[in-house]
């Protein structure tokens, strides 16, 4: 047989090789047979040589002997050919085709065969089963997000909570061995509807950058003015000083939002505010701002005034009028008296600047007396008090004071006493001026000083 390419397979080639050598053997058999006919011939020696010459009319039993022999040697040779020199096929070329090696491989050994009794013994193993159910089941809710300018750029914000809803569902289920494999769904039915989860994105970049909230704190980064509408030209409702704080009540865009300060409320662009993120000494500042924001003519003296124990010492450290250093160095004493007797001790150092000239005059230097307190204007060195130190006329002088000029009758003050009222006339500087000097300008002389004392802290 041959193949596509018009040469033989090797298997056909030993299929003929198997039929030549089986006419081979018929040949050889006959030969034989011949061969001992013959010998019984030559036992009769005068039938032999009259056979013999009739023989020599009639040869043909030699010739078939001798093409017998020639049959079997070309069919070798023929085959040898075919194997060796198959057609179409150089020297150079493999003497079998890649085809051929398959075809052959059939007829070889199988190493893998298949063992028919194991596999029937693990598939009879498995416990295979199916049962169909109806059950309830949860279905997932949908996540929702929304844009949200009030929200700093990149905040999510939960809106609504997301609810899972139910639904019956009737399927086959498939089990090897116990162990689930598989279902497959018949039919749903919907019990409840999901309710979606609601998410709010923000996307305020100035918000973002202040770290701030609607409704938290801001602050002026210069002193500015609230407008009446988010407008540049619309009308100013009130100026607001730097470092002071507002309330962050609406956002009505990147540029401008509305806020309230105190009662007051406002358009702001908002590149005039500000957040202790983007500014960290802001609060601080804001403090002092707002402690200087109580500061008038008309405040009342009968209080604290709200300042640390380091905000003397910026306030009384190198005053370029404390020659003697004497307000630097008693600084102490100054806020001593005011947190024990409950009066402001800025107003108390103003009294003893402006009677003391900054602390030069005699009376101050020789009787450690700030104030002239106890002077007459006819006797004023001789009837001045005296003390033994700075500290002990200020005390002195701020118990009297918190006594007999500042609070009403019967007031609670210090160490269990109350206010006897003398002189009041009100907890104001004026009120104060009424009794306590003739100078009918005194109490604005003292006010300059508290306000160059204040702005020491800015």
């Amino acid at each position: 047989m041959l193949d596509n390419h018009g040469n033989r397979n090797l298997s056909d080639v030993f299929k003929e090789l198997q039929e030549m050598q089986q006419k081979s053997q018929v040949s050889a058999n006959t030969e034989i047979k011949f061969n001992k006919q013959e010998e019984t011939n030559n036992h009769h020696s005068k039938k032999a040589k009259a056979t013999k010459q009739k023989n020599s009319n009639h040869p043909h039993k030699n010739y078939d002997l001798k093409l017998s022999h020639i049959i079997v040697g070309c069919s070798i040779l023929i085959v040898g050919l075919a194997v060796f020199f198959p057609k179409n096929t150089s020297f150079t070329q493999s003497y079998a085709k890649e085809e051929n090696i398959e075809e052959i491989s059939e007829y070889e050994l199988n190493r893998h065969r298949l063992n028919i009794q194991s596999i029937i013994s693990e598939n009879a193993d498995i416990d295979k089963v199916k049962e169909q159910v109806t059950e309830e089941r949860e279905i997932e809710f949908i996540t929702e997000y929304t844009n949200n300018a009030t929200l700093p750029k990149g905040e999510e914000v939960i809106k609504q909570e997301g609810i899972l809803g139910k639904e019956n569902v009737t399927a086959v289920k498939t089990y090897e061995n116990g162990n689930f494999v598989e279902e497959i769904i018949l039919s749903k039915q919907k019990l409840v509807d999901p309710i979606s989860k609601i998410v709010d994105v923000g996307t305020s970049e100035f918000l973002a950058k202040q770290k701030v909230h609607i409704g938290d704190i801001l602050y002026l980064a210069d002193t500015t003015n609230l407008k009446e509408k988010a407008d540049t030209n619309s009308k100013d409702v009130a100026e607001v000083k730097k470092s002071l704080d507002v309330k962050l009540l609406e956002l009505v865009n990147e540029q401008w939002c509305k806020v309230s300060f105190d009662t007051v409320e406002g358009y702001v662009k908002t590149a005039a505010l500000t957040s202790p993120y983007t500014t960290p000494n802001i609060v601080e500042k804001n403090r002092i701002q707002r402690l200087l924001l109580k500061v008038n003519i008309d405040m009342e003296l009968n209080r604290t005034s709200g300042l640390t124990l380091n905000d003397y010492k910026k306030i009384f450290t190198n005053l370029p009028s404390d020659k003697n250093k004497i307000f630097q160095d008693n600084y102490t004493a100054f806020y001593n008296a005011e947190k024990k007797y409950n009066i402001n001790g800025i107003f108390l150092a103003s009294i003893a600047i402006h009677e003391s000239g900054w602390g030069t005059s005699q009376i101050a230097n020789d009787k450690k007396n700030l104030f002239g307190y106890g002077s007459y204007d006819d006797t004023p060195y001789e009837s001045s008090f005296e003390f033994e130190t700075y500290s002990e006329g200020i005390e002195t002088v701020a118990k009297s004071l918190v006594k007999y000029y500042l609070n009403p009758s019967g007031t609670k003050i210090y160490d269990g006493e109350t206010a006897a009222a003398w002189y009041y006339n009100g907890p104001t500087l004026q009120g104060v001026n009424t009794r306590y000097a003739s100078d009918k300008e005194w109490y604005q002389k003292v006010y300059k000083y508290m306000e160059t004392l204040y702005d020491r802290l800015q």
